[in-house]
């Protein structure tokens, strides 16, 4: 039992008052062994007056079920403007800098597209620019959008808050807000943010309950853009690469002969290097974008595995991590995905069924 629960005992034998200016304690009502050892203290949730000994830190008011911490830290104020306009500014040159390659590699592409037929390289383009679109609007979703602030409740007055409406509620010294237990608070963006997954740098913003599906299809976006811009500049860096027949024909020749195998390599890798020299500028965009591409894309796929699979056991980052030391009390489902992307019954009628079947079968 911590010490939060050890309070709750002597903190729940005390009645609340019978007006709302009745604050006295009355000491027959509790089961005080020392008076002495024991002090009033006042609950910041509901007001009401509590004998709490002063050995526990923290203790949780038996009427509006708020947490209250005896051995409270005073924190300095921190200039979060200024951070968040330094954040600001760094979405801003990162959204230019992605105009700037979607623009590049459309430019570098088209020409291998349009040899395709114009409505080969029609289509291609209409992809690229709704993928691009589609992208860029949930990177400045998640990125400008609040990522969730905890409503606002009334707090600090008996006749006002009712029973059990607090329940598990801390107090936010940084906010001088009440912060429930679903809420964080973020010291880079100044606030309680609800449902707070991470503080991301690269959208400068924080993850929560407000922006979180937008975070998620902005990961899955930019994901097939990455694919899909990958193969492309694959496709024509194949279409305008220097013809390279002499290495060709050496491995061949060369590749069921084990002694010429190594030489036959390093032909291999001189003749690729010195082809290089020859490839015009759009060349070496599209050898860029094919890296650039590849890397993101593998990068940004471990990401979305690791929120999809929390979505999947119906948790955040944080409540992952504040709950690995203990038995977690979110179920795993698919339905934690229909609830998360708020997809409508009909069009997901058959998945439950499905899983509910699948779970009657294992029983």
């Amino acid at each position: 039992m911590d010490s939060a629960d050890s309070a709750t005992s002597s903190v729940t034998a005390m009645r609340p008052p019978s007006s709302p200016t009745d604050d006295a304690v009355h000491p027959e009502e509790h089961n005080v062994t020392s008076v002495g050892d024991d002090h009033g203290t006042t609950c910041w949730g509901c007001g009401l007056r509590v004998l709490v000994s002063p050995r526990v830190p923290a203790f949780k008011c038996f009427w509006c079920g708020a947490i209250t911490n005896q051995n409270i830290i005073k924190y300095e104020n921190q200039n979060f403007r200024w951070r968040k306009l330094q954040d600001r500014c760094f979405v801003s040159i990162l959204i230019v800098f992605m105009l700037l390659v979607i623009c590049g590699g459309i430019w570098a592409i088209y020409p291998a597209i349009v040899s395709g037929g114009y409505i080969y390289g029609g289509v291609n383009i209409l992809i690229a620019i709704i993928l691009s679109i589609s992208t860029l609007s949930m990177f400045s979703l998640s990125a400008f959008r609040s990522a969730g602030a905890p409503p606002n409740i009334l707090w600090g007055s008996y006749p006002a808050v009712t029973k059990g409406a607090l329940e598990n509620y801390r107090f936010c010294e940084y906010c001088a807000k009440p912060k429930s237990p679903r809420a964080h608070h973020c010291r880079s963006c100044g606030m309680c943010v609800l449902d707070m997954d991470h503080h991301c740098p690269f959208i400068g913003n924080c993850v929560g309950a407000a922006n979180h599906r937008h975070f998620v299809i902005f990961l899955i976006s930019a994901i097939i853009g990455m694919i899909y811009m990958s193969i492309m500049s694959a496709y024509a860096v194949y279409h305008i690469w220097p013809p390279l027949d002499r290495w060709q024909i050496q491995l061949m020749s060369g590749a069921f002969n084990q002694k010429l195998v190594m030489r036959v390599f390093k032909d291999i890798f001189l003749a690729f290097m010195s082809s290089m020299l020859f490839l015009p500028a759009r060349g070496l965009v599209l050898i860029y974008l094919f890296i650039a591409s590849v890397s993101i894309e593998i990068g940004l796929s471990v990401l979305l595995w690791q929120q999809l699979c929390f979505i999947y056991e119906g948790k955040t980052y944080l409540s992952h991590i504040s709950a690995s030391g203990g038995e977690g009390t979110a179920i795993k489902d698919c339905q934690n995905f229909i609830r998360f992307f708020g997809f409508s019954y009909t069009r997901t009628r058959y998945l439950p069924s499905f899983f509910s079947s699948k779970k009657r079968h294992k029983k």
